[in-house]
């Protein structure tokens, strides 16, 4: 499953509007530190490894393997006091959340 919420949806119509190539959205991982990998966003264009999305009007593309691995994704949009940003929920993540909930938890 690969689920894109409505308001993420429409911050990416906000941001995409206007540009030009490349206008498809790749997901990544990165390492993350000491959290373990997270999932990120980035602008670039599609290649013969990618497992292709397209959701509300925009494309997504993610390489098939880390699609594999990191099933289902969901992006959501959040505001909060510190301002607002994408939120990338994954199955990659499960481990690291349920093996440490909290900076002061050893990891």
């Amino acid at each position: 499953m690969f689920e894109v919420t409505d308001k993420a949806a429409e911050k990416v119509d906000e941001f995409l509007k206007g540009r030009d190539e490349p206008r498809s959205i790749r997901i990544l991982v990165t390492d993350g530190g000491w959290r373990g990998p997270y999932l990120v966003l980035a602008l670039d264009g599609q290649k013969e490894s990618d497992q292709v999305f397209t959701e509300k009007g925009a494309t997504y593309i993610i390489d098939k393997g880390l699609w594999e691995r990191a099933k289902p994704i969901q992006i959501d949009y959040v505001l909060n006091d510190m301002g607002g940003g994408y939120i990338l929920k994954s199955d990659l993540l499960k481990p690291h959340i349920e093996a440490c909930k909290s900076i002061q938890e050893s990891c």
